[in-house]
């Protein structure tokens, strides 16, 4: 299967000069990739139940195959490299798995996280925080339930739990680090109950509590498939994307700290959109949807959305052009 990675820079003048396509030779449906913090190295999830790695440049080179999940893998996602060269997985086998690259090309499976459900309900979703916030990945599971593994001092792994909602959780987002001596950790999910949910852990206890409300307006009537919590960049402002089953991506906004969170619908893809992935700088969402679609979106100055680039996957290959 292949697998568009990036827009490759010109060796000369640095302008892109076309999208890196990868050969992954995975055996079947590839269901996530990411690159690393250095966007030099690129990790792809498949139903094949493996996960392979790829240094990425003008080229490409496969480095390694990380096997141990007993059932398609979901996502992976990167730690910051301060922790070191950590990936985490999650799969449909109940399970999220964090491996760590030490020596180079060598992966070793270092957690063993399992769902509680008797079922061993899958995992969907895994992300790492802001490496401000310390060592933590949060995992989203079908029975609802939301894990968060904390790596301790003595190199062990707290897990605290909470309830997302009764149907199953899809996906989930941090909060950006905003500045602080002691940030609060903060979490968005999006669910099979058709909505996105706000969490906080509360600093004393240490227990997961869901905060603010939904404003009127745009609603998911169908699975919400992804969130993305966007980078912070105003002042005052915290801003989050979710997608869904319906076709529909929505941008959240909340300003100055206040309880709502105001919904406006970005776009109707009239199919189903699967991912939603903001630029570091937090002014483009990517968009996945359909079958083969990928769009960046950019906000207008009067507050709308304008799509900017179309990604096509042909015949003759992937190609990107302006809208």
């Amino acid at each position: 299967l292949q697998l568009m990675a990036s827009m490759v820079q010109h060796p000369s003048n640095g302008g892109p000069v076309g999208p890196l396509v990868i050969d992954t030779q995975h055996e079947d449906m590839i269901h996530d990739s990411q690159l690393n913090y250095y966007g030099t190295t690129l990790a792809t999830a498949s139903s094949d139940r493996t996960i392979k790695i790829y240094e990425v440049g003008a080229t490409y080179q496969h480095t390694g195959t990380i096997t141990g999940h007993q059932g398609p893998v979901w996502e992976v996602a990167w730690s910051h490299p301060k922790f070191g060269t950590l990936l985490a997985s999650c799969s449909f086998d109940g399970t999220a798995m964090i491996h760590r690259e030490s020596p180079a090309r060598n992966w070793t499976k270092i957690h063993h996280y399992q769902t509680t459900s008797s079922t061993s309900s899958s995992v969907n979703s895994v992300s790492f925080s802001p490496h401000e916030m310390g060592l933590n990945l949060a995992c989203a599971s079908s029975n609802g339930e939301v894990a968060v593994l904390t790596h301790m001092s003595d190199d062990t792994w707290n897990t605290t739990t909470f309830n997302d909602n009764g149907l199953g959780t899809n996906s989930l987002s941090w909060a950006p680090y905003t500045g602080g001596e002691n940030p609060i950790l903060k979490l968005v999910t999006g669910g099979c109950d058709n909505r996105i949910r706000f969490w906080e852990q509360n600093q004393t206890s240490g227990a997961w509590e869901e905060k603010g409300t939904l404003g009127a307006g745009a609603v998911h009537t169908d699975w919400v498939r992804d969130v993305a919590w966007a980078p912070s960049t105003t002042p005052g402002v915290d801003m989050v994307a979710s997608c869904g089953e319906d076709g529909l991506v929505l941008i959240w906004t909340r300003r100055n700290g206040e309880d709502v969170w105001n919904p406006v619908q970005l776009n109707n893809f009239g199919s189903p959109v699967w991912r939603v992935s903001w630029s570091v700088t937090g002014n483009i969402l990517a968009v996945s949807s359909g079958d083969s679609d990928v769009s960046l979106w950019k906000a207008a100055l009067d507050g709308s959305w304008v799509r900017c680039i179309d990604v096509t996957d042909t015949d003759q290959g992937v190609t990107a052009g302006e809208s």
